[in-house]
């Protein structure tokens, strides 16, 4: 297949890089409203404009597939500078154990539950893991891991944004009436919402040391991405063996990369202007990335054929609330 030259890519970047400064000055204006929701949420809007869908598929399509690959991988790397190995030592083995136990039975119990209900293709495994790791982020690198093709990307990405906005809303409402405390608040937050974004939006609520709490727990479940997908990836390399055409690496090299960032945050004293420059071009290629995953999915289509995923998706929502609510009470 001929690679998309930088000419016939250029309109499609310019179209998702306008679409994140629109998602930016949104989030400036209504500060509750996670700024990568927005991207996902104006991509799902255009692609349902039948009169922008002949650009979308057609001179716009070369950008659009680019951002939502190469530059959602470079945004996952750049991911890697905010989690630092002594902040979730911080937290206590218990907490850490709990946590990574939410995101294994959430993904085992999502992952069957999909296979159950005989969704399509890879969509069971994307489901899973951006409901039990980190949202539109990990179903992006668990797509590039396994080559599942932008299709089979759009319903995990319009219910893991769908679901995560609910939490915010949900969330805050139960916090009360379930006795926790604002510290204890932050924990369910971090363990049960996937996106970082929509964690933030919800446990602010609640204060700054719920806040801060949030932060370590949900980038704790964000380090486990390492893990579940070298996993993955070893499975659909063994499944292959016989197969024809190149398997794909043990480790893929964008994760290798969000590792060594990680490291690099941990061990290596990096000054704050560049990590806070580096959070700027991070949140930037992933809001160009999401919304260009945004513009593939076709609602009429989903809900036509999608009311499996639908169960799916919310069942898994349910799920994970639940456990990373346990997880808090062993806490």
């Amino acid at each position: 297949m001929r690679l998309a030259s930088w000419r016939e890519r250029m309109p499609g970047l310019a179209v998702a890089a306008g679409a994140a400064a629109f998602a930016w000055l949104v989030h400036l204006g209504v500060p509750a409203l996670p700024l990568l929701t927005i991207a996902v949420a104006a991509g799902i809007v255009t692609g349902q404009v039948p009169g922008l869908r002949p650009a979308l598929d057609g001179p716009l399509r070369p950008g659009l597939a680019f951002s939502a690959r190469t530059l959602l991988r470079a945004g996952i790397v750049l991911l890697g500078l905010k989690l630092s190995l002594s902040d979730i030592v911080g937290l206590g083995w218990v907490t850490i154990a709990s946590t990574v136990a939410v995101v294994v039975l959430t993904f085992v119990g999502t992952l069957g539950l999909g296979r159950a209900l005989r969704l399509p293709g890879h969509e069971p495994l994307l489901i899973a893991s951006g409901f039990a790791i980190c949202g539109a982020s990990a179903i992006g690198a668990m797509a590039a891991t396994v080559r599942a093709r932008d299709e089979e990307q759009a319903r995990p990405v319009a219910l893991v944004t769908l679901c995560g906005t609910l939490a915010i809303a949900v969330l805050p409402a139960l916090w009360h009436p379930l006795g926790l405390t604002a510290v204890q608040f932050g924990h369910w937050v971090g363990a049960g919402v996937h996106d970082v974004g929509q964690v933030v939006a919800t446990a602010q609520i609640a204060g700054q040391a719920a806040l801060a709490v949030a932060v370590v727990v949900k980038l704790t479940r964000v380090l486990m991405l390492a893990p579940m997908v070298a996993i993955t990836a070893g499975v659909v390399r063994r499944r292959q063996t016989d197969a024809a055409g190149p398997r794909p690496a043990i480790v893929p090299l964008f994760i290798v990369g969000f590792l060594v960032a990680v490291l690099v945050r941990t061990f290596v004293p990096v000054p704050e202007a560049v990590l806070e420059a580096a959070d700027l071009v991070q949140t930037t290629l992933l809001a160009m990335a999401l919304f260009a995953l945004g513009s593939s999915i076709r609602v009429a289509a989903l809900l036509h054929t999608g009311w499996r995923a639908l169960v799916t998706g919310l069942a898994s929502w349910a799920l994970v609330a639940v456990l990373a609510y346990g997880a808090v009470l062993l806490g």
